[in-house]
């Protein structure tokens, strides 16, 4: 029988649960999660306590959703127990504590559509070809998916998925390529001070001298630019330069007015990211401006087999707090525990006196 499914990231070392290949061929698995931010990882603990594995879809290429991404510095002063934690120490302390269940990531990819199996249980597939199926599905996407932000140059769209990327999906795709970053931030350098040693040629372009990326990669990308390896241009991207989709150059404006072209036949733009409800839209769930309602017993939406939890969701008294998408979580594993093992008697147990389930987490 299928088994439950859940909705919940360019130079760092991802763990072999981390998923990049791409097939035709169902995984069939416990529990999918879209959305891999704090909810949905926290969602890993509380289904795999139930004997429940995971898989989560992100569009993103780390796990973290917007703790991560948008403030992984910032502090955060409302986890219980935990007096002042930063997005990323947040992250990083869910993925220690959901290790022992060993989820899958399937990163940099969207989920595209949902449809019904005929044992009634659900197959969805993401804009990179994975397909998943299973009987339940829970979307924790926060406030949707992320989408890049395009750059305001006119014909863009021509050049897209051509030689004009928003991210890095096989690194493989830019070998020997002459290649152009734009942007200044932590996903610019990482790219760019990843793909360099495998470019032809390698060059950033940035409105501003400086960087607003971690010290050390703007220490690593300055040594490479002192080398000659990458060029560094304090400019703005004008326009494109190219046909048929296939880019030649690029074209630039300086802070002085003086517009001059960067030959290149790859331009990877990394302007930021912003929310939008995507491809959820059309999954036929109820919604309620642009937020999914659910019961409060359960999470589950009007569709049954389907559950939302944080700030996706919606109910009377809602709070979009981290820790209200915790209590959520727990209480879906509870249901989803009865589509995923129907012939199981579910029992109740704490973790501070469950010898079962300290064996599970390795504390016993």
């Amino acid at each position: 029988m299928y088994r439950a499914l859940i909705f919940a990231p360019p130079i760092f070392l991802l763990p072999s649960n981390f998923e990049t290949n791409m097939s035709q061929d169902p995984i069939k698995t416990d529990v999918i999660i879209i959305g891999a931010g704090p909810v949905g990882l926290f969602a890993v603990f509380e289904l795999g306590l139930l004997d429940m594995k995971a898989h989560l879809i992100d569009i993103l290429d780390r796990p973290g959703g917007q703790c991560a991404e948008l403030y992984p510095e910032k502090p955060i002063y409302d986890i219980p127990g935990i007096p002042i934690c930063t997005g990323q120490e947040l992250t990083d302390k869910l993925m220690e504590q959901i290790a022992p269940f060993d989820p899958t990531f399937h990163l940099n990819q969207m989920a595209e559509a949902l449809t019904k199996t005929d044992d009634g249980g659900w197959r969805l597939t993401t804009d990179m070809g994975t397909v998943l199926e299973a009987p339940v599905v829970v979307i924790a996407a926060g406030g949707g998916s992320f989408v890049p932000k395009k750059p305001p140059i006119q014909g863009i769209d021509e050049y897209e998925n051509k030689s004009v990327f928003y991210a890095v999906r096989k690194r493989d795709v830019f070998k020997g390529k002459n290649i152009l970053v734009a942007g200044g931030g932590d996903s610019a350098l990482d790219w760019t001070l990843n793909l360099a040693p495998d470019a032809s040629s390698m060059g950033i372009v940035h409105r501003r001298p400086e960087f607003r990326a971690a010290p050390d990669s703007v220490n690593k990308l300055d040594e490479l630019i002192s080398a000659g390896t990458v060029t560094k241009h304090i400019a703005q991207i004008k326009d494109l330069v190219g046909e048929n989709g296939q880019l030649r150059a690029a074209v630039v404006k300086d802070s002085d007015g003086n517009e001059h072209e960067i030959a290149c036949d790859t331009l990877l733009a990394f302007y930021g990211l912003t929310m939008k409800l995507g491809p959820v839209a059309e999954f036929g769930i109820n919604l309620e401006k642009n937020l999914i309602p659910v019961d409060t017993e359960k999470f589950e939406t009007d569709v049954p087999g389907i559950f939302a939890i944080g700030d996706i969701n919606t109910y009377p008294g809602k709070l979009k707090l981290i820790l209200s998408g915790f209590h959520e979580a727990a209480l879906m594993s509870q249901q989803v525990f009865r589509y995923v093992h129907p012939d199981r008697k579910l029992r109740f147990q704490y973790t501070t006196s469950s010898s079962d389930l300290q064996n599970k987490l390795g504390v016993s």
